[in-house]
């Protein structure tokens, strides 16, 4: 009988050599792409399970997809950016981290879960962006599994993608280095950040360290990318108020213009064992951002249920600037360049 290829076997074929990464002495390589910073020996893969070293060669994702889906870019979510666009998001295959709750799981635990049956599609650059183009896409979105592990490919797409004018965006869960995120800035324009906890023993059980991930918020100002922050609030793990209130101070901290969703928990995947977020946690968490000091703070995942915490409101006079319920923009009233009708004040994020 012919020999059977495992998931692994078939997706070394799809691969190049990568970039982010140093070779070290007796074929040994050390690898950036994400906070893990694996030593990886030849012939073993990372942390990711998808970088490997080949013979003393780092080799990298490239060349495929294994979701590909056209979404408002506030499904992302980015509310300082663009609203209203589409974005043309792509995923590929592995996760630094291994989330019990990952709403994502098919394609980021694909190598973890034999039940995550993702399958993918060959495809190129060019091809990928005329897709995008034929949907009339604004921005194009590496997201769906972890990009920094896929950083080469997702840049591959982004130089084509910038010829064509588009914008460029990573939904990740913050686990970088300086050295992916200098690697990453020349052509990456909208970062989102998955802060899950501000817990550390909270990150080790999802795979990861707080550190790195509050280390790459301040990184990603510093270096100019626009952020937005996310907290999917799951009851009994990061919904208190002393850790949600501890989020908030942080991202003041790093800058109060710092978008922050927190958004709805829904059982999935391995954690079907608690009750999914109420509104009124939500909204109480909302609340609780604002009186932390943060300027833009948004409740999601429950649409038209979140009162005025779907909007996008000036912070000095609050009127109201953007409408929205669920992924729907129903009103904007910025002027050109992100000012305040009213009060001439200027909103932080990329407008047209």
């Amino acid at each position: 009988m012919p020999e059977t290829k495992t998931l692994e076997d078939l997706l070394e074929s799809q691969t190049r050599e990568g970039e982010c990464y140093e070779k070290l002495p007796d074929n040994k390589v050390r690898c950036y792409a994400c906070g893990h910073e694996c030593l990886i020996l030849e012939g073993r893969p990372g942390v990711c399970r998808v970088r490997f070293n080949q013979g003393g060669t780092l080799k990298a994702p490239f060349g495929y997809v294994a979701a590909l889906q056209c979404d408002p870019v506030e499904k992302k979510p980015f509310f300082h950016a663009y609203p209203g666009s589409l974005a043309m998001s792509f995923g590929m295959l592995g996760c630094d981290l291994h989330c019990s709750y990952c709403q994502n799981w098919v394609t980021s635990q694909a190598l973890r879960d034999p039940r995550a049956g993702s399958e993918t599609m060959a495809v190129t650059p060019g091809q990928f962006v005329d897709i995008a183009l034929r949907y009339r896409a604004r921005i194009v979105t590496s997201t769906y599994n972890e990009p920094l592990i896929t950083a080469e490919w997702a840049v591959a797409i982004f130089k084509k993608a910038r010829q064509h004018g588009l914008v460029t965006s990573f939904v990740s869960n913050g686990n970088a280095t300086r050295g992916v995120l200098e690697y990453l800035k020349p052509w990456v324009d909208l970062y989102k950040v998955d802060l899950k906890s501000f817990q550390d023993k909270n990150y080790r059980q999802l795979g990861g360290r707080l550190e790195p991930i509050l280390n790459t918020i301040r990184m990603l100002r510093e270096m100019g990318f626009w952020v937005e922050i996310v907290t999917l609030v799951v009851p009994g793990l990061n919904d208190s108020e002393e850790e949600l209130r501890d989020m908030a101070r942080f991202l003041v901290s790093v800058s109060p213009d710092i978008p922050w969703h927190v958004t709805a928990f829904h059982q999935d995947y391995k954690m079907q064992d608690r009750d999914n977020t109420s509104a009124r946690a939500l909204i109480q968490t909302a609340e609780m951002g604002y009186s932390e000091g943060l300027r833009y703070v948004y409740a999601g995942n429950l649409p038209g249920r979140m009162a005025r915490f779907e909007n996008t409101y000036c912070p000095a006079c609050k009127e109201l600037l953007i409408e929205r319920t669920g992924f729907r923009v129903l009103g904007y009233r910025l002027k050109p360049g992100g000012f305040c009708p009213k009060c001439e004040t200027t909103i932080p994020g990329r407008w047209d």
